[in-house]
């Protein structure tokens, strides 16, 4: 990463666990790796709401369910933020990211008990001084930037903010830029995932980043059109060429850092 000129890093999985599962001393580790490079740790990309919510319909059996070795129910929430919050203060990251439970037949039916469990992070964010990053997540129930828009309306609280992740606003069949990203209020884009992808017949097809259905040179220069002061988070969901996924994220960290160049 720091040989690619990357600055941060977000934290997802390390030495084979979810972040959420990783002990203070690996923690400290982990600190230590990025701190040695240079590079700042910005997020913690929990498993937050990552699960089935009670009393909902049916989960979509059409998207895959990622869990990144973290497969938990919605009686562990409470204490995985609880968890969260202590992670993020200890590495030093000020955003914790988040879902809105596993995407159902009828999301529209979920949303009330997405907006009560985002509105009490959110207050628990405000003593923690961190801030609650909603990623839109196709195999959530808040997957296209319409859908979190509406949330956004609903929870006006300035410790509710936005991962914004253009490819899976593509996935959910929403065109992200620009039909998407213009519903969304920017001063409330905290963060930026990006990569790229392809619709394959319902399961995503991911590409090299900039050579995908994104229209990154856009999106880009309207988040520096808009003043966005954030990160752009490499994710790193490409196989690589012959399944070399490290020279795969080489060839998408340069294709970032040139792209962000251009914007």
């Amino acid at each position: 990463m720091a040989d690619v000129g990357l600055e941060g890093a977000e934290l997802r999985m390390l030495f084979g666990k979810n972040i959420i599962d990783l002990s203070d001393a690996e923690l400290d580790s982990a600190r230590q790796v990025c701190a040695g490079k240079g590079l700042a740790i910005m997020s913690i990309a929990s498993p937050l709401l990552k699960c089935t919510l009670p009393g909902a319909p049916p989960v979509d059996p059409r998207f895959q369910q990622d869990s990144f070795a973290a497969k938990y129910g919605f009686e562990d929430q409470e204490r995985l933020a609880t968890r969260a919050f202590e992670i993020a203060h200890r590495v030093g990251a000020r955003i914790v990211r988040v879902f809105s439970y596993w995407r159902t037949v009828e999301p529209e039916k979920c949303f009330d008990g997405v907006v009560s469990a985002l509105r009490g992070l959110a207050g628990r964010a405000v003593k923690e001084d961190v801030i609650i990053g909603l990623e839109n997540e196709f195999a959530c129930n808040i997957a296209t930037a319409s859908e979190t828009a509406r949330v956004l309306a609903a929870i006006d609280h300035p410790n509710l903010q936005v991962v914004w992740d253009p490819a899976n606003c593509q996935l959910s069949g929403e065109n992200p830029y620009p039909d998407g990203y213009e519903k969304l209020p920017a001063k409330r884009i905290a963060h930026v995932h990006a990569k790229d992808c392809l619709d394959g017949a319902g399961t995503p097809v991911w590409t090299p980043l900039g050579d995908g259905a994104i229209d990154w040179k856009g999106q880009l220069a309207a988040l520096a059109r808009d003043q966005y002061k954030g990160w752009i988070s490499l994710e790193t969901h490409w196989a690589g060429p012959g399944g070399d996924k490290l020279q795969g994220s080489i060839i998408c960290g340069r294709n970032l850092k040139s792209l962000v160049s251009q914007s």
